[in-house]
């Protein structure tokens, strides 16, 4: 275990390298600035929201489960929910930004980004609901009980 450790830390600082080297090569130092600033915003989103949101929600459903018992699996579930919305903010919110500045060439980001981020997420509510159902119908067709949080 330890080797797969050791290999997995050598090869993400090699990556960081890589990107590194590429990141020097092929953007101009102009947008460095650009580049600081979606790092700061994904640093905020990160520690200030999506962290929080996923330590809320695991919080709120065990303290459900005072009434009744909510599985650890139903919780991972969510909270797997919360981290991809996350991302896709992340990754949407600075062409919603963009857009609403405007640009000068008008085929550039074409698409309506804040409604196909409100798409995204009605997408990943039914299959969070989908994924949820088929946990707990499995765990119901084995007649063990799911993972239990309270273990």
């Amino acid at each position: 275990m330890r080797k797969v450790q050791i290999g997995l830390i050598v090869l993400g600082v090699a990556l960081l390298a890589v990107g590194g080297v590429v990141l020097l090569d092929d953007v101009a130092p102009k947008n460095y600035a650009a580049i600081l600033l979606w790092f700061a915003g994904a640093i905020i989103l990160h520690d200030g929201v999506a962290s929080f949101a996923v330590v809320a929600v695991g919080i709120a459903m065990r303290r459900l489960g005072r009434s009744f018992r909510v599985p650890l699996g139903a919780i991972i579930i969510v909270q797997g929910a919360i981290v991809l919305g996350a991302i896709m903010a992340l990754i949407v919110f600075p062409e919603i930004i963009k857009k609403s500045i405007g640009r000068a060439n008008p085929t550039l980001l074409p698409l309506d980004y804040g409604l196909n981020l409100a798409v995204f997420y009605a997408v990943l509510v039914v299959a969070t609901g989908a994924a949820l159902a088929v946990y707990f119908a499995v765990a119901r067709r084995q007649k063990v009980r799911p993972l239990d949080s309270h273990a």
